[in-house]
């Protein structure tokens, strides 16, 4: 009990909290696993004991995605940040077509530079004039003839924008940077070409990279791509063509079993996420402007709550006033400023409330 005491409300954007149920048994069983005598830290990625962890968390991301026989899911390394070069390297190298990325903040911004490297590239929308302060509405975005993909992301962490429908791109494949709302939520898998998704957020700890492949787009990549940036090396090799992050996969497995058995799978993750940053919101929208919103309401992100105070010196005294109360990690991004406090999955109610009671607290009496 004296763990729990003692621990802080990390609003950190990532690596981010996790369930406190999975830091428990990942501490009771980092000396030696079950029936195992060793620790995960230590097992062979090729032994029996990995292949069970392997299969298992598989397994359990399939049944909360309700992933269907037409996709394949693998997990590589790199995070997120090495997809903005897969996916074009593998889905627009060599391709007349080009891709269309829709741009509504920071991480769709830094994807499409990549994807320039591979091929033509075409942007159906940017959110730029306004500060990516908002998602486009169905007429406003203007895709390229037959294009090779549509890259939306689906959730930017920086801004607080999140999409709360996927976007209609008839027939073109849909591919889906699902970084920091990845289990969060339920996500429609066959509307999907592509999905990928770092673990670090909602669904485990930094070194485990899920990508979810309809299986008739592995055919666009090209036989000289490096082995280890083509989908089909991990597809034929079932995540293991080298040494996968072990550990990292595992606290994924134990992760989706948490949303599973504790949250009422995706659905039930779903509705705890949205009521806790309402929370939040309800906080922002009564405070007569003193608390800003950056996301306009119909955009706004059940994942990351960003919003400004009057001027810099009150978020200087917001954030300090917030550490010494155990609330941290609620500074804004560099490229914004402000505040942002990240709420994924694993962060309590109590840890939101807390937050909330602060912030009506400094409105009342800011510590400048």
């Amino acid at each position: 009990m004296a763990m729990v005491a003692e621990r802080i409300f990390n609003f950190s954007p990532g690596p981010a909290v996790l369930p406190l149920a999975v830091l428990e048994q990942a501490r009771d069983e980092m000396v030696s696993l079950p029936g195992v005598g060793a620790s995960v830290l230590e097992i062979s990625h090729r032994s029996p004991p990995f292949d069970r962890i392997l299969e298992e968390t598989l397994q359990g991301l399939r049944d909360l995605l309700a992933i269907g026989p037409d996709h394949d899911l693998i997990f590589l390394q790199g995070g997120a940040s090495l997809q903005f070069s897969m996916v074009p390297m593998n889905l627009l190298r060599g391709r007349d077509a080009a891709a269309d990325y829709i741009l509504t903040g920071t991480w769709g911004s830094t994807a499409v530079k990549e994807a320039r490297r591979e091929g033509k590239v075409h942007v159906a929308w940017d959110g730029a004039a306004t500060k990516h302060d908002r998602l486009p509405t169905a007429d406003e975005i203007r895709l390229s003839p037959s294009p090779a993909y549509v890259h939306v992301t689906s959730n930017e962490t920086i801004q607080g924008v999140q999409w709360k429908h996927d976007p209609d791109v008839g027939d073109a494949p849909l591919v889906c940077d699902c970084s920091s709302d990845f289990l969060s939520r339920p996500i429609d898998v066959g509307r999907h070409g592509l999905i990928y998704a770092c673990a670090q957020k909602n669904a485990g700890i930094a070194g485990v990279t899920a990508v979810i492949v309809r299986k008739d787009l592995l055919s666009r990549s090209r036989d000289d791509l490096p082995s280890m940036l083509d989908y089909r090396t991990f597809v034929q090799a079932g995540s293991r063509p080298n040494t996968p992050p072990v550990f990292a996969i595992y606290i994924l497995g134990l992760v989706s079993r948490w949303i599973r058995d504790t949250m009422g799978g995706l659905a039930g993750m779903h509705r705890h996420n949205a009521a806790k940053a309402r929370l939040l919101y309800d906080v922002l929208d009564a405070s007569g402007g003193f608390y800003a919103g950056h996301a306009r309401p119909d955009c706004r992100s059940d994942m990351n709550v960003t919003f400004r105070l009057p001027d810099e010196r009150h978020e200087t005294a917001f954030v300090k006033g917030a550490a010494a109360h155990g609330l941290v990690d609620l500074k804004g991004h560099r490229s914004v400023g402000g505040i942002r406090a990240s709420i994924y999955n694993a962060m309590p109610v109590s840890g939101v409330e807390a937050l909330r009671d602060y912030m009506l607290d400094f409105q009342r009496s800011p510590r400048l």
